[in-house]
């Protein structure tokens, strides 16, 4: 368990990714192999040039070759694998060239439409080079001239990935090893933004041309009922509704559903394109001018404005009839379509804490 939180705010501390872990410990039972030299740290490059010390947990031979393992560090991100030990097995094989294996704990590609091929462990691109590039460059300095296979392993890696996306992506056995730039930034959640990516590349390249893209589970379970849907179609965005709608540019589909509850989807109304409370906020003044708009009275404005929550400025205008969750969610689509091609259908609904529909605008198909 973390410590608490200090009371004074203090600079955030980055961490590092699994991408990083996994060179650091691959180049450590490499160096192990070819040199008979155990070592307890490790300096790696990472690939913007930075070079960085990683303290090693263990670098021993073992029965198929070398092995070393780190513990992840993420900094004060809230990393499912911060803390995790990730180790690296290494043996030596005649011919050149590097192979990549899931150990116990590393998922395995099982769908199209990832960046990997189906077959494959879930190693990414940039951490496989990195690994590529810091054992080439080993074997260079120490005149060899075979090759390398690298077993990435995470323990409990299996239990863990039940905590994120790759289930739904299809990467099944454990984590993903990640990283573009070697470093985890505090609170960019950028392996969540990358999954969200993922998930509808997934979706598309599967043939789901029909996604829903949700906040949460009530909004899941909602589009499950009104379409059916399966669950690769089903995007788990959280707050990150503008990681959506941005790579709807670049990967279009032919419907999106946007489902969330009513003040997430008061924020994408207001134009936010992160719906959480840190970057965004519900702005009663502008629930009360489009309430207006669909017929509230100057009393029932006020009310609006003075109101302790969105979902209280709901019931109060629900109950005299006012469709404020309607025009609210007519802004929110007007907004969306601002950003998605004019080629995807769009939709969008809201609902209430328990996945009562109490907004819609776009039509039904």
């Amino acid at each position: 368990m973390r410590d608490e939180t200090a009371e004074q705010p203090a600079p955030l501390r980055s961490g590092l990714t699994t991408g990083s872990c996994a060179t650091a410990t691959s180049l450590a039972a490499a160096r192990l192999l070819l040199s008979g030299v155990s070592h307890d740290a490790v300096e790696i490059t990472l690939p913007k040039g930075k070079k960085v010390q990683m303290r090693l947990e263990f670098c021993r031979l073992c029965e198929a070759g070398a092995e070393a393992g780190t513990i992840k560090d993420a900094g004060d991100d809230p990393d499912v694998t911060h803390g995790a030990l990730l180790y690296s097995r290494v043996r030596l094989r005649p011919e050149a060239g590097i192979g990549f294996v899931a150990g116990r704990g590393v998922g395995t590609v099982t769908r199209p439409g990832l960046v990997l091929n189906v077959g494959e462990p879930a190693i990414n691109p940039v951490p496989r080079k990195m690994i590529t590039d810091h054992l080439q460059q080993l074997a260079a300095e120490l005149n060899y001239g075979g090759g390398f296979e690298v077993t990435v392993n995470v323990q409990d890696g299996e239990a863990l990935a039940l905590k994120t996306m790759n289930p739904r992506l299809g990467i099944l056995g454990g984590l993903s090893i990640l990283g573009t730039s070697g470093i985890v930034r505090p609170f960019s959640c950028a392996a969540y933004i990358a999954s969200i990516h993922q998930g509808i590349d997934v979706a598309k390249t599967n043939g789901y041309l029909h996604i829903a893209a949700c906040t949460g589970n009530a909004s899941e379970d909602t589009m499950r009922r009104v379409y059916n849907l399966p669950e690769i179609a089903l995007i788990e965005m959280g707050d990150f509704v503008g990681a959506v709608l941005k790579h709807l540019r670049k990967v279009p589909v032919d419907k999106l559903s946007i489902c969330g509850g009513f003040g997430k989807i008061s924020k994408l109304a207001a134009g936010h394109m992160d719906l959480h409370s840190r970057h965004s906020s519900i702005d009663l003044p502008q629930l009360a001018q489009w309430a207006a708009a669909v017929g509230a009275d100057l009393q029932l404005q006020e009310a609006i404005r003075q109101a302790n929550t969105s979902q209280q400025a709901l019931a109060m205008a629900s109950a005299v009839g006012i469709a404020l969750g309607d025009a609210v969610c007519q802004h929110a689509l007007n907004f969306a379509r601002s950003v998605v091609p004019a080629q995807v259908q769009i939709e969008v609904f809201a609902i209430d804490r328990q996945g009562g529909i109490v907004g819609h605008a776009g039509a039904f198909a």
